[in-house]
């Protein structure tokens, strides 16, 4: 059964904002929540940034029963991945496992407040690789030393972990990240409705020797919507907050400032945010673009409410019957 997940996404609410939705999408019946971690907003009008260690460890003691989750973190610049392996520990002890660390190779949006540089792709992906090491073996509770090409641990050990493993998702975008991170994580992150990456995902991991999974692999997708009951006010607050959305990732991951951003999509149309994002009161609209994923064989979908200023409102009036839809249209087996 397609699982269907709630957005705190940090880059347009505060810290308190953040976890009394949490709250009320834990009361609403998603199944999980994914949080964003970010120094910078994409643009200046989102116009928020907390830090999402803390509202998760808030989340998890104002929650109950809600999955939670960060979408993603980068472990390799602005986090050393011995640092990042503590907090998932502890993450997952505040929330009574119910936590699964997601992890990407980042943005330089995020990352080049450290005042390092920001490597290209296959750097990034050599550094991913060996902070997926290191967490994995600090999450067994070992005294660890490590030294590899980017990153080095000196006999660190974290005395507070969890006794089940914490469930590692890792961000893929093609087959060559698929195959070098399939081995290393147990479940896929994407943004995008991709059939071919899903099964490209499931055919490496076959015979494989993975980190011990707990269940099923997840494919874990996320999709934004601008719900609202004026159309043409929804399309416009999709254009001010989301027009950053249609670079692309290749784009978006080396872009550095909001300035830049804001340069970047200067020619986006309201009319081409509304193509790629559900806009208005529809839905059965929402319903349709979220399918996409299930049938691309995602299992799990976490929805985006763009901006802060309807997101109350949606929590109150549309996000219930939206999930009754999503989960009457998925397919149940």
């Amino acid at each position: 059964m397609t699982r269907f997940g709630y957005t705190l996404m940090t880059e347009q609410s505060g810290p308190r904002e953040l976890v009394r939705y949490a709250q009320h999408a834990d009361r609403l019946g998603f199944d999980f929540a994914v949080s964003s971690d970010h120094f910078f907003p994409w643009l200046d009008e989102q116009g928020h940034a907390p830090y999402a260690w803390s509202v998760l460890g808030a989340v998890a003691q104002a929650t109950e029963r809600i999955g939670l989750m960060t979408y993603v973190t980068c472990p390799t610049v602005r986090y050393h991945p011995a640092v990042v392996a503590q907090k998932a520990a502890t993450m997952a002890l505040l929330s009574q496992d119910r936590f699964t660390l997601g992890v990407g190779a980042g943005e330089n949006l995020n990352e080049h407040v450290v005042g390092e540089r920001w490597p290209a792709v296959g750097e990034r992906h050599d550094m991913l690789e060996e902070a997926l090491e290191i967490i994995h073996e600090l999450l067994t509770g070992d005294r660890v030393t490590y030294e590899g090409a980017h990153f080095r641990v000196d006999s660190a050990k974290l005395w507070d972990i969890p006794e089940v493993p914490v469930p590692i998702g890792v961000a893929v975008s093609g087959a060559q990240s698929v195959s070098r991170f399939s081995g290393l994580a147990d479940h896929l992150i994407a943004v995008e409705p991709d059939a071919d990456l899903v099964r490209s995902w499931d055919e490496a991991r076959e015979g494989l020797e993975t980190i011990e999974v707990i269940g099923p692999s997840r494919k874990i997708g996320q999709i934004p919507i601008s719900w609202g009951p004026d159309r043409d006010e929804a399309v416009a607050r999709a254009h001010e907050q989301f027009r950053w959305f249609g670079g692309g990732w290749k784009v978006n991951a080396d872009l550095p400032t909001t300035e830049s951003f804001d340069a970047a999509s200067q020619f986006v149309r309201p009319e081409d945010v509304a193509e790629s994002i559900p806009c208005g009161p529809d839905l059965d609209a929402v319903v349709e673009a979220v399918s996409a994923y299930w049938e691309a064989g995602f299992t799990d979908v976490a929805v985006v409410q763009v901006g802060d200023a309807l997101q109350q409102r949606f929590l109150d009036e549309a996000a219930g019957p939206l999930l009754e839809k999503l989960r009457a249209a998925a397919p149940s087996d």
